[in-house]
């Protein structure tokens, strides 16, 4: 299902700068046409369903392509709520900073000092791991959700998608391997960082990190449909729903249903592209964190093993930077968990961006596929959307 555009062949023939000086509506304009083709490409790619939310200078404009499930002819609702995944990550972060900021935590605190004996044996010494080592992926403290998904299979997910996770068990997972490395010798994504940093809120302010973003960001920003559903694996409506391919070339797999409580604070929170648009922009605009947390925030390492796929990424605390070939950064956290992929960029100016929902994971070569479409796409609209 294609989101009609109006004058789009003649709209194509014009460049951007050109249309947005003339006053064209953002819906009507060449951007969201190309970002149309972009959405369309993607669900060539077999993606089941795709949203997408463009902002550019204060207007807003929604694309879509493909079917809310499998089974039907209905397009993705404009207002799907859909799993984040890693893109929570960029909220515990901005928590953790805004305790720093209030003197309640340091970045260099260490593990220990919050945590002590939750992260030990194997080699693994958190006294030497700090917060900002969390935040920024440098622990070297394996991620624990490798062992989740190595040997996870169709058969596997229907018999635990509604089990119980406590923090200390998926930490426990982690330290039962040696360190990946010294910490602050290298960069490697490990989602028991960001379960870790969210039981330090935790023992810093006696509340769950879940209600610290709701107090400190959701409520203010008014973000009223980011949530986390706890130990509820039904998503909210009105939603597509998620497909997940197990196997290069296998069946897709309806993983809607799923208790995500696996993911805890390095994934767990459910949104709409409006309200994650809203989040990126209040983050950029100096909403939520001011100039020092900032600069701390966008102090980036080079992703080094990730480069193959994702040439230049950066990772800050809680952040992604990636180049562009307009030379401006994109700033952004992307998220997978099962079904659900959540891609998003914004301008360092906060006044252009794009948050993407798609309701299909695919395997093997489909997989780098659907990633080069995803980077086209967030590219295009930072770098054409400028007047």
């Amino acid at each position: 299902m294609r989101y009609a555009l109006s004058l789009r062949a003649a709209a194509l023939a014009v460049t951007v700068a050109a249309t947005v000086g003339a006053c064209v509506p953002l819906e009507d304009s060449p951007l969201m046409a190309k970002v149309q083709d972009h959405l369309d490409a993607l669900e060539a790619a077999g993606i089941t369903g795709v949203l997408a939310e463009v902002d550019v200078d204060d207007e807003r404009a929604l694309a879509r392509s493909g079917r809310a499930d499998t089974d039907g002819a209905a397009p993705v609702p404009w207002d799907a709520r859909f799993r984040m995944g890693s893109a929570t990550k960029t909220f515990v972060a901005v928590v953790m900073l805004q305790l720093v900021a209030q003197g309640r935590v340091s970045l260099d605190d260490s593990v220990d000092t919050w945590l002590p004996g939750v992260v030990a044996g194997n080699g693994l010494d958190a006294t030497r791991i700090t917060i900002r080592d969390l935040l920024q992926h440098t622990s070297g403290i394996y991620n624990y959700t490798i062992d989740f998904f190595s040997t996870i299979t169709p058969e596997r997910y229907a018999e635990h998608r509604l089990d119980h996770h406590e923090p200390v068990d998926l930490v426990a997972i982690a330290t039962r391997h040696p360190p990946d490395f010294a910490p602050g010798a290298a960069w490697s994504y490990s989602n028991t960082n960001y379960v870790l940093a969210g039981m330090i809120i935790e023992r810093a302010t006696g509340r769950d990190w879940r209600d610290e973003v709701r107090a400190r960001i959701l409520a203010p920003l008014e973000l009223r449909l980011t949530t986390d559903p706890g130990d509820d694996p039904d998503l909210p409506g009105p939603h597509a729903r998620g497909y997940e391919q197990f196997v290069d070339g296998g069946a897709l797999v309806d993983v809607t249903l799923q208790n995500q409580t696996f993911a805890d604070a390095a994934g767990s929170l459910v949104t709409t592209t409006d309200d994650l648009a809203r989040f990126w922009r209040a983050l950029r605009t100096g909403e939520l964190l001011g100039p020092a947390e900032m600069a701390e925030m966008e102090r980036t390492v080079l992703a080094t093993p990730l480069q193959e796929v994702f040439p230049g990424l950066r990772y800050g605390l809680g952040v992604m930077a990636f180049p562009s070939r307009c030379g401006e950064t994109l700033w952004t956290h992307f998220g997978d968990t099962l079904g659900y992929s959540t891609r998003s960029a914004i301008s360092g100016d906060g006044a252009r961006s794009i948050v993407v929902s798609l309701s299909t994971n695919r395997a093997g070569e489909a997989a780098l596929e659907v990633f080069a479409e995803e980077q086209r796409l967030l590219e295009d609209v930072v770098c054409d959307g400028r007047d």
